[in-house]
């Protein structure tokens, strides 16, 4: 497959450490497939533990010069690595689209997306104050200072394959700490891209390193990532499974964790809810990215006296979705990211129809074949269905019919994950009795729009640990350091 670009030196298939673009020690490649068309894209390196060993090794030297640099002088490397992402976002798309699927204006949206975390961050870096204390003696001073935790470690999902590496490293990069990333081994290319931007703005060498692997070798570099006692902190998005296993990993030299794991978001629609605001989420919550998000709605509980309607409506709304590639210009959603990913929609729909759930419309691959599956509505949902208790990750809308409030906040916290919720009513009592109900990390109210830079985004429960975006995106990269300073006499 050959993508147009007006700057392709954007487009590499070699990783980054240290500086230079490197391949494998052992010269193996791995295929990176357009899931549109089946076609490859590119080869890219096959990675081990000695690479990312060395990339670690380089992160540590480079640390100790960039944790110097005068905090807005890496403010202006990561706001120009924003600008430049902002003028190269058709080509980032582009890029994007290939390897992920997703319709291209909803690729370029995620650049800008994925830009704003250098741009915010950089913003931050200026702002990370420490404090003095009033001391219980006169001749003692005490000075908390806050410092950079040291080198880091990132590995992120396929769903969002630009905006997940920036959104780990910028907050890396602004607290003074050096990050060794390594992007899902079905997208790299995306990481790999935005390194070429960073490579321009000046960003020192070993700062930043990118290491790619499949799915073989995914386990060897994060064991090393783990393992090495130079990292201080490990970033993670993706399943709980998977998080659970890094988090036990990590422990054993006590390092300091984010994860961004699984959910299962329940999305409550009360009788009093504004259909058209309830529509237009769930064309975000739902069947952005195929319903390949975190985030996503997976379980939509309606209350009585609105079901009907919203049934009527979602059917409509499913039924004039555009699934089409990513570079159609019509496209509002494209095919699931793989194979596996096809099955396990599948497999939902199937127990689903089993257990007595009416598929309404949808409920199978679409005429474009291949990954793509049509947005499906089903009515009669249980919560013994599969996919009331696993994420679905597809365009699959299967509805819960409720009547009272405080069952259906029952209902959605029966779960052991708590990322994300939605809730719909124009009634301000109600909506403050279900968001102190709900127990979930972020609550969106009347609308299915959550993801900003702004904003701290991350779970409770067995969906994660700590922050991504806003002030507190910084602090799980920084250490305090308390200072008892005796001896200060007038």
């Amino acid at each position: 497959m050959t993508l147009t670009l007006s700057d392709p030196d954007l487009f590499r298939t070699q990783a980054y450490i240290d500086g230079k673009w490197v391949d494998a020690d052992s010269g193996e490649t791995f295929a990176v497939i357009d899931p549109a068309t089946g076609e490859e894209i590119a080869q890219v390196p096959r990675m081990g533990a000695a690479e990312t060993r060395r990339a670690i090794e380089a992160a540590e030297r480079a640390q100790v010069g960039w944790r110097k640099l005068l905090a807005k002088e890496r403010a202006k490397i990561l706001r120009d690595l924003a600008d430049a992402m902002l003028a190269n976002a058709d080509d980032l798309a582009t890029i994007l689209t290939a390897e992920q699927g997703k319709p291209h204006a909803e690729a370029k949206a995620e650049i800008a997306y994925a830009a704003s975390f250098f741009e915010w961050f950089g913003e931050e870096a200026k702002r990370v104050s420490g404090e003095t204390i009033p001391a219980p003696m006169p001749d003692r001073r005490i000075v908390v200072l806050r410092e950079p935790i040291g080198v880091t470690v990132g590995i992120t999902p396929w769903n969002f394959p630009s905006a997940m590496p920036t959104r780990k490293a910028a907050p890396a990069l602004a607290a003074g700490c050096s990050m060794v990333l390594k992007p899902a081994e079905q997208t790299p290319l995306s990481a790999l891209s935005v390194m070429v931007l960073a490579e321009r703005v000046g960003l020192p060498a070993g700062v930043l390193s990118v290491v790619t692997g499949d799915a073989e070798d995914a386990p060897k570099i994060g064991g090393e990532m783990t393992s090495n006692p130079i990292v201080r902190k490990l970033s993670f998005t993706g399943s709980t499974e998977v998080g659970k296993l890094l988090m036990g990993q990590c422990a054993k030299t006590i390092k300091k964790v984010s994860l961004e794991l699984g959910g299962n978001a329940p999305f409550l629609v009360f009788d009093d809810a504004d259909l058209d605001d309830v529509i237009a989420a769930m064309m975000v919550a739902k069947f952005r990215n195929s319903g390949q998000t975190c985030i996503s709605a997976n379980r939509v509980l309606v209350q009585d006296g609105i079901h009907d309607a919203f049934v009527e409506r979602m059917v409509e709304l499913a039924s004039g979705i555009t699934v089409a590639p990513g570079f159609d210009p019509a496209a509002q959603i494209g095919p699931l990211i793989d194979q596996a990913a096809l099955d396990k929609v599948l497999a939902h729909v199937g127990d689903a129809v089993e257990r007595g759930g009416d598929v309404l419309v949808g409920g199978g691959i679409h005429e474009q074949g291949r990954t793509f599956f049509s947005p499906t509505i089903i009515t009669g949902a249980d919560m013994d269905w599969q996919m009331s208790n696993e994420e679905t990750f597809g365009p699959v809308a299967a509805i819960h019919r409720f009547s009272d409030e405080a069952a259906a906040i029952r209902t959605a916290n029966a779960t052991p994950f708590g990322l994300a919720a939605y809730l719909f009513s124009q009634d301000h009592a109600r909506i403050w009795r279900a968001s102190e109900g709900l127990e979930y990390g972020m609550i969106a109210i009347n609308t299915g729009f959550i993801s900003t830079e702004v904003a701290p985004f991350g779970g409770i429960k067995e969906s994660g640990i700590g922050r991504e975006g806003s002030q507190h995106g910084l602090d799980d990269f920084l250490e305090y350091k308390y200072l008892a300073w005796a001896g200060v006499r007038g």
